[in-house]
């Protein structure tokens, strides 16, 4: 039996209201830019988009942005800030891989932020990844380091409880990705059982060979 799947569709209108998604959206967008040389030539993927939080932020550094997710109340969200403020480079898919319905386009970049651990198969998301690419692309996308399952509270729709760096290196590089290389974005404090965790959140990047 499938397990369960997170319904974003119920809470995408008021996703942008929580603080702390937003400050991780911010912190992953910061990391991005130290570790990514961005540039007006690229065309940039994000890859399970939400609102647009983390991309938006991007869109005046690269040449285009495709934003895409399996949630169309998610998508809507993002297009209604792309038609607010006039963006004529940024547009939106969807998508959802694992029922066929696959990204289009090809990309310099593909960002991606506390999306992995969402997908059952990660080697198979890195494959989808991959085939988007552009020779010389890169990915660089942000997650938790693995937990014990307490980050959310509410688990449903999450299939990995974090995840292990030099785990999700070996896949990056049986998939065929080249100068893996990951660092810390930042970190969430959250009270668990009555004291404060520390949970970090990495920024791994990839790139797909010439």
């Amino acid at each position: 039996m499938e397990k369960e799947r997170r319904d974003f569709e119920s809470v995408a209108a008021r996703w942008d209201s929580n603080p702390g998604r937003v400050r991780i959206a911010n912190e992953v967008a910061a990391a991005i830019r130290r570790e990514v040389a961005l540039s007006p030539q690229m065309a940039v993927l994000d890859y399970g988009c939400g609102t647009g939080l983390l991309s938006l932020q991007l869109l005046q550094q690269v040449g285009s942005l495709c934003g895409a997710d399996s949630s169309p109340a998610m998508l809507e969200v993002m297009t209604g800030k792309i038609a607010a403020q006039n963006l004529a480079n940024a547009r939106t898919q969807f998508v959802d891989f694992e029922h066929g319905a696959h990204a289009s386009g090809n990309y310099e970049l593909i960002v991606s932020s506390m999306v992995t651990h969402h997908v059952p198969d990660t080697a198979a998301l890195f494959a989808e990844w991959f085939r988007l690419l552009n020779p010389g692309g890169q990915i660089a996308f942000a997650d938790l380091d693995t937990e014990d399952g307490t980050f959310h509270g509410d688990n449903t729709g999450v299939f990995h409880p974090g995840f292990d760096r030099e785990h999700l290196r070996k896949l990056l590089l049986e998939s065929g990705f080249a100068e893996v290389h990951d660092s810390t974005a930042t970190s969430v404090s959250k009270e668990v059982a009555g004291r404060q965790r520390e949970f970090p959140i990495f920024l791994i990047v990839a790139r797909k060979p010439q």
